[in-house]
């Protein structure tokens, strides 16, 4: 893009084309499907109660097909011998209802490698497209991103299917606000709370950025989790995952967190891992990323009394390995 171009949006959309770049893009770009990595999902057509109408995917852990799912991890890694890997039961029956935040610069067909991570550790997964997202309507605000997220939810807990299990909400980046913003606002009806690489505020981590932090106090897109945060109730586990590196959210604001949640008295659940070769695009990537997202899982859907059937983790460990694939970075590391 241009300076020009820049510069028009700037005058155009003002803040919102900071916070929001993806959903101005003059050019947007394609949707990555899920049915790349081998899942079969559904169109799933969300309209928010301010009748914006959101396009996302929505993918069933039962109606997985291990040949298929296997085969195309051979296509996108093919000098690893997946063989070794024990496939994932999609004749078991789901552990729990995954919704998907994605950041700020990204649409959600973005998140399609941690979304087939999810469905082989037995999940069904909602990928959430923010207004003006991808193919969703609209224009992306505070106000409608939060509007967003409770149609989500709203959508699953109307689903006997989806609802009869534990809700996680697993959000990166603005994603994590949006999934501790909404946890939030329904705390008896959040299973698990999972967020990486988020910060305090916007008007704190803009304070950090060269050039523009001096003017974080005229930042009116707030996104305050440091606020929301004590408002989940202990009883809510929460997973906190850090990239050490991360160059867009300094580390300190999930360090800040941290220690917010932990003064919830009675959160014996709740969980902070720092990675430390992690930037903030790239974190997933991080080997035992996985495999402790997928402890996670196993503890506190052992734990929920929605889920009376002991769960087992699926998958063994991968051999680290990076490398890119188009715009994604994959790391087939720990299952």
């Amino acid at each position: 893009m241009s300076t020009r171009e820049i510069f028009f949006n700037l005058l155009r959309h003002g803040q919102k084309y900071l916070v929001y770049p993806s959903a101005f893009e003059k050019r947007p770009r394609e949707v990555s499907c899920p049915s790349e990595l081998g899942l079969e999902y559904s169109d799933l057509q969300l309209t928010t109660s301010d009748l914006a109408v959101l396009h996302c995917s929505l993918l069933y852990h039962t109606r997985q097909s291990s040949s298929r799912i296997k085969q195309m991890a051979r296509n996108d890694f093919p000098n690893i011998d997946v063989s070794f890997v024990p496939p994932a039961d999609y004749n078991a029956s789901a552990i729990a209802t995954v919704i998907m935040f994605h950041g700020n610069g990204m649409n959600y067909g973005d998140s399609i490698y941690a979304a087939k991570r999810f469905v082989m550790r037995r999940c069904n997964v909602l990928m959430l497209s923010y207004r003006g997202y991808g193919n969703s309507e609209g224009i992306p605000s505070e106000k409608g991103l939060r509007l967003d997220a409770q149609a989500a939810l709203d959508h699953i807990k109307a689903d006997s299917e989806l609802s009869s299990i534990p809700t996680i909400l697993y959000g990166t980046s603005l994603g994590g606000a949006v999934a501790i913003d909404l946890a939030s606002r329904n705390p008896s009806a959040i299973g698990a709370l999972i967020v990486e690489n988020t910060f305090e505020s916007l008007p704190r981590v803009v304070r950090d950025w060269p050039l523009i932090g001096a003017f974080s106090f005229l930042c009116f897109q707030r996104w305050n989790s440091a606020a929301k945060l004590p408002r989940i109730p202990p009883t809510t586990p929460i997973l906190m995952l850090s990239g050490a590196q991360d160059e867009i959210v300094p580390k300190k604001h999930m360090e800040a967190l941290w220690q917010i949640a932990r003064k919830r008295d009675g959160a014996e659940q709740d969980q902070f891992e720092s990675f430390a070769n992690g930037f903030h695009a790239d974190t997933f990537t991080c080997p035992g990323y996985w495999t402790k997202v997928g402890e996670f899982l196993d503890s506190v859907t052992q734990t929920s009394p929605l889920l009376r059937v002991r769960t087992g983790n699926p998958l063994g460990d991968w051999a680290s390995l990076h490398f890119r694939c188009g715009r994604h970075m994959y790391l087939p590391d720990d299952g």
